[in-house]
């Protein structure tokens, strides 16, 4: 989908005793927008509105302003008044809309604005629960913006596939909003998948996060593990083998070597110290998982299990964290 605003119409020009001020506040509206200055691109946006309150693309900009800030309600009803404003249907409003509505659980008014894009939805009344396909979604894209895969549930929600590292506070399971709009693309066996940003989680998962750190001699080592149906356990995932990332056991103090055993891993030789993601319940669902896998064949070590919450981040005033990855690449190259 798109979110470029459309421009004025000769219906939409105002009389000449406003158009200068008007002018003025629209490009200082949309400098502000532009820098992440969102308290500021909506005040701004609120007051061009009183000038011209019946131009919709202001309403729209302020609603994009809105979305941005998570503030869902305000969202919401800038992007209908933009709807009733304009006298054909708009497919950005219509999107910004029915994200608004799925932020707030609005769930007539978001299955109106999905049926209004031509999306098929599953019948009923309440929260939509269907199969939308896999894709990617950049966890706190303000922030490190780890990528991982997910079931999308519904146009714009989506369930987490991966057991994502601690730091970034989300959970493997959690039920995710994220943007309409793609902002790159991922491999996904031998396809492409679209990448969305996070905008909020909307369920917590109870599903916490363990690291552990193992050794063993194989892959089919881990298949094994990942294979153990216990309860209490979500998912297994080798973070060694799926995750580029600077050292975690030194970060957690495990005592481990560096040096020509790293230069061993990049050449893909197998590199018996595994760092692993478990998604389970509780430690003890954990600590049974890795007595089993280990007491069942030689050479498999456990070296520790740590658990370490964090609280999900905020974007940071200033931060103009929903371009794609190549608009965000041009942006820097700008500056």
């Amino acid at each position: 989908m798109s979110t470029d605003h459309d421009t004025p119409t000769d219906g939409d020009l105002l009389d000449d005793d406003a158009l200068d001020e008007h002018q003025m506040l629209e490009a200082r509206a949309y400098d502000a927008f532009q820098e992440g200055d969102l308290p500021r691109a909506v005040a701004l946006f609120g007051e061009v509105i009183a000038i011209a309150p019946e131009v919709p693309y202001l309403h729209y900009m302020r609603g994009l302003a809105h979305k941005y800030l998570r503030d869902w309600p305000a969202s919401l009803q800038d992007n209908l008044r933009s709807e009733q404003l304009r006298g054909e249907f708009d497919v950005a409003t219509a999107w910004n809309a029915g994200i608004a509505a799925t932020g707030m659980a609005d769930w007539a008014e978001a299955r109106r604005q999905w049926t209004r894009c031509g999306i098929t939805l599953p019948e009923g009344e309440g929260p939509i629960e269907g199969n939308f396909g896999v894709a990617c979604m950049r966890l706190a894209p303000w922030s490190d913006a780890e990528v991982v895969y997910m079931s999308r549930i519904d146009p714009v929600r989506a369930r987490i596939d991966n057991v994502p590292l601690p730091e970034s506070g989300f959970r493997f399971g959690d039920i995710v909003l994220h943007d309409g709009a793609s902002t790159g693309r991922r491999t996904y066996g031998e396809h492409e998948v679209p990448v969305f940003n996070a905008m909020q989680r909307l369920q917590r998962s109870d599903m916490a996060t363990f690291t552990v750190f193992v050794q063993c001699d194989s892959a089919d080592e881990i298949a094994a593990l990942g294979a153990m149906d216990l309860p209490g356990i979500g998912m297994v995932e080798d973070w060694t083998a799926t995750v580029r990332r600077l050292c975690r056991r030194c970060s957690y103090g495990t005592p481990h070597q560096h040096g020509d055993e790293a230069e061993v891993t990049e050449q893909g030789t197998w590199a018996r110290e595994r760092d692993l993601g478990i998604a389970a319940q509780g430690r003890a669902a954990v600590e049974k998982l890795l007595a089993t896998w280990t007491a069942a064949a030689p050479g498999r070590v456990l070296e520790a299990i740590e658990q370490r919450e964090h609280p999900l981040s905020d974007p940071e005033p200033g931060q103009v964290w929903w371009l794609g990855e190549e608009e965000e690449e041009e942006r820097v190259n700008q500056g």
